[in-house]
């Protein structure tokens, strides 16, 4: 006859199976009636029982669900900012193929207001106006596709931001450059050779501007319109939705109207690089780098710290 502590044992390893064994689970022989069948452990073994024998039994065999948990979790954070499962997709190739045609459309059409016709030159009004609605036209069309960046510094922002991988930015960063590149060459090829001549619409800094100013004044710009396209397409935000086009639109207008006079009121990287190659006239194109990259990561950092929407909501990153 087994003794009272070889009982109680015996009783311990019965209960143990009523729990831990995935057959009896299956047909619910460990519940209790009129009891949840997800109750916690302590409502079946005594409280002494789980902290003394079965936590110190499994402790050295189970990896603990912090340390899992938390390299698990960086590696999906790594794994997120790198990107490389969305740029190895088909569809990718289509998205950059939409920033190639937009930033090509952008530069050929925006550039072409530049132009001065007949000795009479375009009036701020004119570029700006230009600008601000071919970037708005074009973010109803291809905004569904790629999000409709087809500026660097507005990419870079988003990177910052987390909502653009590190591949992905570094794709549309150059497909925008080509874009760019080809639109000022299209542009010279439709346009008579006299007016060539007179330039292509490239940035230049304004008569008595500093390369600092000029620096200062375009990260300024470019900072309110990565701004704009952050808070414009939040996620968390229903009162903006339909409104994305038309607000990056006027925002690039309104840049332009100030900043036209002083730099040329690039904010774009690309539109900038465009012209300069085909017309193979380099001077103070990087201040046109630095400024709008440096406004763009300060946007990005600066909405996903405190700026962004607390609301949650439907929506997406994409126009």
């Amino acid at each position: 006859m087994p003794r009272p502590n070889e009982r109680n044992s015996y009783l311990n390893l019965w209960r143990e199976f009523l729990v831990f064994n995935t057959a009896v689970k299956k047909f619910g022989l460990n519940r209790h009636p009129g009891k949840p069948s997800g109750m916690n452990v302590s409502t079946v073994f005594p409280e002494g029982y789980v902290e003394n024998e079965r936590v110190q039994r499994h402790a050295t065999s189970l990896p603990k669900e912090e340390e899992g948990g938390f390299d698990m979790e960086r590696y999906q954070r790594v794994k997120e900012f790198i990107g490389l499962e969305e740029v190895t997709k088909l569809d990718f190739l289509v998205m950059l193929f939409a920033e190639i045609l937009g930033t090509f459309l952008l530069v050929l059409i925006g550039c072409a207001s530049c132009i001065t016709w007949l000795d009479i030159p375009p009036t701020v009004l004119h570029i700006a106006f230009t600008f601000g609605l071919a970037v708005a036209s074009l973010a109803h069309v291809l905004g569904p596709i790629s999000g409709c960046h087809v500026n660097p510094a507005v990419t870079l922002g988003l990177m910052v931001s987390g909502n653009c991988s590190f591949l992905k930015t570094v794709s549309y960063v150059i497909c925008q450059c080509c874009g760019a590149i080809a639109g000022s060459a299209v542009l010279k090829l439709i346009i008579p050779r006299a007016q060539a001549a007179s330039g292509l619409g490239a940035t230049m800094l304004g008569h008595g501007v500093s390369v600092s100013q000029g620096i200062v004044m375009e990260a300024i710009i470019t900072f309110l319109l990565v701004l704009v396209v952050h808070a414009v397409t939040d996620a968390k935000r229903s009162d903006t939705r339909g409104w994305a086009p038309l607000a990056i639109g006027l925002t690039i207008a309104a840049a332009h109207m100030a900043a036209v006079p002083i730099t040329g009121s690039s904010m774009n990287p690309a539109r900038t690089l465009g012209p300069a190659v085909v017309e193979d006239e380099y001077q103070n194109v990087w201040v046109y780098w630095v400024g709008p990259l440096v406004g763009g990561c300060l946007a990005g950092g600066v909405y996903r710290m405190g700026l962004r929407a607390k609301q949650d909501d439907e929506g997406s990153y994409d126009f």
